[in-house]
């Protein structure tokens, strides 16, 4: 049986991945904003950053890009909503879906490790003071 955090953590790790390879062939070839690619392509740089600590399972470093992942959900619902060319709007439910799906799996992944922080410092100043 596979257990829950490793399937989370396995599925931050897959989405957070494959994020950055959709946008990455959205800006490049799939449906570029201009024809022979966009400069729009550099907003994988901010899916760069979380990639060394998510991969070494940094929970600080699951919890601030589970906030930065809301930025590429935000762009995918204007994109899904404004674009005119149809493999585009896919692309953007492509990119909707792959945020989501980070964001729910790595704050669950966080979850426990969350309630072990705040049980140890509820009885931290019980030791503290005796």
């Amino acid at each position: 049986m596979i257990s829950q955090p490793s399937f989370l953590y396995r599925t931050s790790v897959a989405s957070l991945i494959s994020l950055i390879a959709l946008c990455i062939l959205w800006e490049v070839w799939l449906a570029p904003y201009k024809p022979g690619g966009s400069i729009f392509v550099l907003k994988v740089l901010p899916l760069l950053l979380p990639i060394r600590g998510i991969l070494q399972k940094n929970i600080y470093t699951m919890q601030w890009s589970s906030m930065l992942i809301m930025f590429y959900f935000m762009e995918g619902v204007v994109r899904a909503m404004s674009d005119t060319d149809l493999i585009s709007r896919y692309l953007a439910g492509a990119e909707i879906t792959l945020s989501i799906l980070f964001f729910i799996s790595s704050i669950y992944y966080v979850r426990p490790f969350k309630i072990l922080a705040k049980a140890a410092k509820k009885t931290a100043p019980e030791h503290i003071s005796q």
